[in-house]
């Protein structure tokens, strides 16, 4: 491991926004009885200080996304999750500089979703250039397993929203809503080449992964439907 990695890992741990939770502790009693983490049902207390809705990231990578919706969005709370600590270090460390209150970082795998957040916690979740999956259908974050997760704790008519570069996943998460009766808000395979009909901030904020294939002349896609 180098030893900027290693750095980075030691920084980590001074970042009050930044929850590390051991996965052997959740995995004590086995990956389907998950134990919970002491923060479930609890980030409104012991994070943010407020009672303000929760937002979501998952798979969050360097987390510019998550910052700069909690930049625009300050009567909300936003928290990215990711599992790999050297690309949280970016987010958390600017979190930490910029003193924002309603930003927070959690480093865990996705499939554990449920260990931290309570029925009702959470009102929406981003993904963001979710890796595809193209030969695992079941591990892509909006298969019918992962909407079960999302489902113990979001809140009645919580949005999912769905930013992707990959045809694949877009068509197939279309076709999960289709298939669970789920009512799709917005649908656009080309953000940015049509007519630009929702809302301004959601061509501004952008992740790295986006710039980068928007430099490229590639496509987005967006969806964004509610869960029942």
């Amino acid at each position: 491991m180098g030893h900027d990695k290693l750095r980075k890992f030691a920084e980590n741990e001074t970042f009050s926004c930044l929850i590390q939770p051991s996965a052997q502790e959740l995995l004590r009693d086995g990956f389907l009885h998950l134990r919970d983490h002491p923060l479930k049902g609890r980030w409104a207390q012991e994070i943010f200080h407020n009672d303000a809705p929760i937002t979501l990231e998952l798979g969050c990578g360097k987390g510019e996304y998550t910052l700069d919706l909690a930049r625009r969005f300050p009567e909300r709370n936003f928290i990215g999750v990711d599992i790999k600590g050297a690309r949280l270090w970016r987010g958390a460390k600017t979190a930490t500089e910029e003193a924002l209150p309603n930003v927070a970082f959690l480093r865990t795998r996705i499939e554990f979703i449920g260990a931290f957040f309570a029925p009702g916690e959470v009102s929406e979740i981003w993904l963001t250039f979710s890796d595809p999956q193209p030969n695992s259908e079941n591990s892509r974050l909006s298969s019918p397993v992962f909407l079960d997760r999302y489902r113990t704790f979001l809140a009645p008519g919580s949005r999912i929203h769905l930013k992707t570069d990959s045809l694949l996943l877009h068509e197939y998460t279309l076709e999960v809503c289709r298939a669970q009766g789920l009512e799709v808000l917005a649908c656009t395979e080309d953000l940015y080449g049509e007519e630009r009909r929702f809302d301004p901030w959601l061509y501004e904020v952008q992740t790295f992964y986006e710039k980068m294939f928007l430099a490229k002349g590639m496509k987005i896609t967006y969806l964004c439907f509610l869960l029942k």
